[in-house]
């Protein structure tokens, strides 16, 4: 792929996250709280997990062996933080999972097609188009806004790994009913996992300073902002605006 090719391949990922950002605030995902029978044949959400976002992970580790990067500095830095991102995600998350939810097959489809591309997307950006400010190595990493951006990475995976516990802590043991989440930043926003992973994301394309990374932020912000949005009036719906208070949907004090 040469690099204007590349080029291209990153203006239409960005165009199909803008029709995914307008089509998710008038079609819920069918997955989670939002699953219904009309998403079509299932799999046991821990798999459909695995199976989801494993492909990333695997996409990733052969493009780096591929190309030839090795452990050059600052590259392989910014794999292995993709990589803890997606080893977290797809072997040890589904595993914490609890209940008996499931998957629909169209949705662990399209993710998995959209982990296949953006590991294409961002091992290009790494490894075959990378920054020329790469060659400085280590030194690149004193850089304002790779210090910033290591930060952010950092706090949103922590604030992500939080909410998720947070979550999965509600239920005690056979119990089905839904709860409103009040710990940590969901005293502020009604979906904090998402505001950790868009945070995170936020962050490693700054460290980055990728294109790619900057698209992968995008699809983010596309995927996650618009469910953000239904889940807070889902809230509202089973718990009432009091009860939700003045908490905003994915940013504190913003949205």
């Amino acid at each position: 792929m040469s690099q204007e090719t590349f080029q291209i391949f990153l203006y239409v990922m960005s165009g199909i996250a803008f029709v995914v950002f307008v089509s998710l605030y008038f079609v819920r995902a069918g997955y989670g709280i939002f699953r219904t029978a009309q998403w079509g044949p299932s799999v046991n959400n821990k798999l459909g997990w695995i199976l989801m976002e494993a492909p990333v992970f695997i996409v990733m580790f052969i493009l780096w062996a591929w190309s030839g990067t090795g452990f050059t500095m600052p590259q392989y830095l910014f794999f292995l933080l993709f990589q803890l991102h997606y080893l977290q995600r797809s072997f040890v998350f589904p595993f914490l999972l609890k209940g008996k939810s499931r998957m629909p097959l169209s949705i662990m489809t399209m993710g998995i097609v959209f982990n296949i591309l953006n590991g294409v997307m961002q091992a290009g950006g790494l490894f075959w188009f990378p920054n020329e400010a790469y060659a400085s190595g280590l030194a690149y990493l004193s850089e304002p806004h790779a210090l910033a951006g290591l930060f952010l990475f950092l706090a949103g995976m922590g604030i992500n790994l939080h909410s998720d516990h947070v979550i999965r802590h509600l239920r005690k043991p056979g119990d089905t009913r839904h709860y409103l989440p009040a710990r940590g930043c969901y005293k502020y926003v009604t979906s904090a996992n998402y505001f950790g992973e868009l945070v995170e994301w936020t962050g490693f394309a700054l460290l980055t300073a990728s294109p790619a990374a900057w698209v992968f932020v995008w699809w983010t912000a596309a995927n996650l902002v618009p469910r953000a949005n239904a889940i807070y009036h889902k809230y509202i719906e089973e718990f009432g605006a009091e009860a939700v208070g003045k908490r905003k949907r994915i940013i504190p004090y913003l949205y």
